[in-house]
């Protein structure tokens, strides 16, 4: 038998070994089966608020479709920045989630450095939903329609004053695009909480509230407020009869604010179609659709693409509203 010489033989035998482990090498580079333990779904908001009923009524779901529980947990901060952080940093292996908003796109413009990319720290997964803002009145105001608000607020010019939450919210930068595209100067007056801008404006305190519609639909169905238009580009199916900014003769207005999931960056795309598939049969449930439905939220799932091409226009549009308001970022 012919001998191999001793570099041949180093190289053969190498190579034999090689192509006995390949099968070993590859069962440990596949993903592992997931989940593999219970998901923690991180919220940027207190308990209570429709981000936080939306988090809980579609992780109830998701953890029944994916074996393993989906735990919120909230951790509020300004700017959404202490849960947005901690899933940033967190492994990419699926078991950390953050339930996204609006929030973390107008923070890119608050806030001079953030401690992530808000683009590229995240891996997208999906829309949960949007939900509507509106423009309310006390019932005894002057104002009927949007039309009357605006002609008071135009003769009047900084005299009448807007009532929403802090400064940098959602709220608060849909009341000075509201300035923007009315070409009105109002007199805008933060408060703490969604409660405390309704009671100042049943107290008389303001004039007009921007505020989500959810929070609001109560005092409406009462009689205690009126709506004047919801922000969106349709009509809420909670408020069918209040027409949308639009078609009340504002032209160019609109407004949603809106919830998504996503990972860290990094996620495996596997796991992402996973947690996608289950985002999907959440959102699509008659249970889920029924409670969030009532209170005025539109659930839509969709890609993580659609996701990530959301996020980047909301990015330059509430920049630019935040530019146009003259809020210095922090």
């Amino acid at each position: 038998m012919r001998r191999l010489l001793p570099g041949r033989g180093r190289r053969a035998a190498l190579a034999w070994l090689g192509a006995a482990a390949w099968p070993a090498l590859g069962r440990a580079q596949a993903p592992a089966r997931f989940p593999q333990r219970p998901i923690q779904l991180l919220v940027p908001f207190g308990p209570g608020g429709i981000a936080d009923l939306t988090a809980r009524s579609v992780a109830e779901v998701m953890g029944q479709r994916l074996g393993q529980p989906v735990v919120v947990e909230n951790r509020p901060s300004a700017g959404s920045i202490v849960a947005s952080q901690a899933v940033a940093t967190a492994r990419p292996d699926g078991h950390t989630l953050l339930l996204m908003s609006n929030g973390n796109a107008v923070s890119v413009g608050l806030f001079r450095r953030l401690p992530y990319d808000t683009l590229k720290d995240f891996a997208p997964i999906s829309t949960l939903g949007a939900f509507d803002l509106g423009v309310f009145v006390r019932a005894e105001a002057p104002f009927a329609t949007l039309a009357a608000l605006l002609a008071h607020a135009r003769a009047n010019p900084g005299r009448l004053n807007v009532g929403t939450i802090a400064v940098g919210s959602t709220q608060h930068l849909a009341a000075k695009l509201f300035e923007t595209v009315a070409r009105v100067e109002l007199l805008p007056v933060p408060y703490k909480s969604s409660p405390a801008v309704l009671s100042a404006l049943r107290a008389g305190e303001v004039d007009v509230a921007v505020e989500i519609v959810a929070p609001m639909l109560p005092q409406v169905q009462a009689g205690a407020v009126r709506a004047l238009a919801v922000t969106s580009d349709r009509r809420n199916p909670a408020l069918p009869d209040v027409p949308t900014a639009a078609q009340a003769g504002l032209a160019g207005y609109e407004v949603a604010s809106w919830n998504a999931l996503a990972a860290p960056a990094g996620t495996p795309a596997e796991v992402i179609e996973r947690l996608n598939a289950a985002v999907r049969d959440a959102v699509a449930a008659p249970s889920v659709q029924d409670k969030l439905g009532r209170l005025g939220m539109r659930l839509a799932a969709g890609s993580p693409a659609d996701l990530q091409r959301l996020l980047e226009g909301e990015v330059r549009r509430w920049s630019q509203v935040i530019r146009a308001a003259g809020i210095e970022p922090q």
